[in-house]
């Protein structure tokens, strides 16, 4: 009878072992979802969804630009291209392009559901007449496609157009791509 008394408490004991290092499994497992999903935290809440509108207030330069989205500041880094900075040729007049076409205005942000180094969101800007800002900035002469971050083969197409048209940048006997200026 001890024997069987015994052989019952540790298997009882094994069974409780076993009950305990699976609710430790299940909640180390429902953490994890919650981190990755972002649930529970509020900070993550604010993020902002892959197409939004949002309203223009600030441009820092020809890919950069200032937002208010649900009364929240952000900042826009334009996808796949690369406009000169503002010490460059060009460089002021990408920004001053970009202003007359939607400073002060309401666009629709459509993002790579990324940021960049910076924290900024990375994406396409829509004015509301449906013209891709982005792809005007290109098509003018006014950036590059910025390849390494972008394979997009309708960005290069607008690209060799403008070179050929000779546009803009492509006025210059050499231009320097903002990315080689940078590190000058």
């Amino acid at each position: 009878m001890k024997s069987c008394l015994k052989n019952k408490l540790q298997t009882g004991v094994q069974y409780m072992m076993i009950l305990n290092a699976m609710k430790f499994f299940l909640k180390s497992w429902v953490f994890i979802f919650l981190l990755l999903t972002g649930c529970g935290d509020r900070k993550k809440s604010k993020q902002v969804p892959l197409i939004f509108e949002a309203s223009i207030i600030r441009i820092t330069d020809g890919d950069t630009y200032h937002i208010v989205y649900n009364g929240e500041k952000k900042t826009v880094r334009l996808a796949h291209i690369d406009c000169a900075e503002i010490l460059q040729p060009y460089g002021e007049a990408a920004k001053s392009f970009a202003a007359t076409l939607c400073l002060g205005k309401k666009v629709v942000v459509r993002t790579t559901g990324k940021t960049d180094r910076y924290k900024r969101i990375v994406g396409e800007i829509i004015l509301i007449n449906g013209i891709n800002l982005n792809k005007e900035l290109i098509r003018n002469g006014l950036a590059w496609h910025f390849k390494q971050y972008s394979d997009d083969l309708e960005y290069a197409v607008l690209e060799l157009a403008a070179r050929k048209q000779h546009i803009g940048i492509w006025t210059q006997e050499n231009p320097v791509a903002p990315w080689v200026w940078r590190h000058k």
